[in-house]
């Protein structure tokens, strides 16, 4: 597994067990990351994934609920709902490439999620591109 990828994977599972046991303290979180984790630049990636979603997730969370046509947020499997808010965070407030969010968002869909997962968080995170990122990766010569 790519080293970010696995540091896609702890911080998935770091929100999905903050959504579902609230009372979760950062402190523990981050020992948690740590402890699964070997190097810092992937301790300090999952992080300020992790802290990125729950600081923004207001705003993630309206952009998905906009986005999903005839879902709420809590009829959603906690793994698709927390898949969705780490993917929105990295399209909405990082420079990772589109394409790459939402693979990364597929896969851990498809190890986490149900066998529907996958297709149901690409729907979603295909209407959540913004149009400029969506023109700027057509019109590059690294496609």
């Amino acid at each position: 597994m790519a080293q970010r990828s696995k540091a896609r994977q702890v911080a998935l599972q770091m929100l999905y067990q903050t959504d579902l046991n609230p009372d979760v303290d950062a402190r523990s979180v981050r020992a948690m990351i740590e402890e699964r984790l070997d190097k810092q630049a992937l301790h300090s990636f999952a992080w300020q994934l992790y802290s990125g979603v729950m600081e923004c997730r207001g705003e993630l969370d309206a952009s998905i609920v906009e986005a999903a046509d005839n879902w709420t947020l809590d009829r959603m499997a906690p793994t698709d709902r927390n898949t969705l808010r780490l993917a929105a965070f990295e399209l909405l407030c990082t420079d990772t490439p589109h394409r790459v969010v939402i693979d990364e968002a597929i896969e851990l869909a498809r190890k986490f999620g149900t066998r529907n997962s996958s297709q149901f968080v690409n729907g979603i995170l295909d209407s959540l591109v913004p149009r400029d990122r969506r023109a700027d990766e057509h019109d590059s010569p690294h496609r």
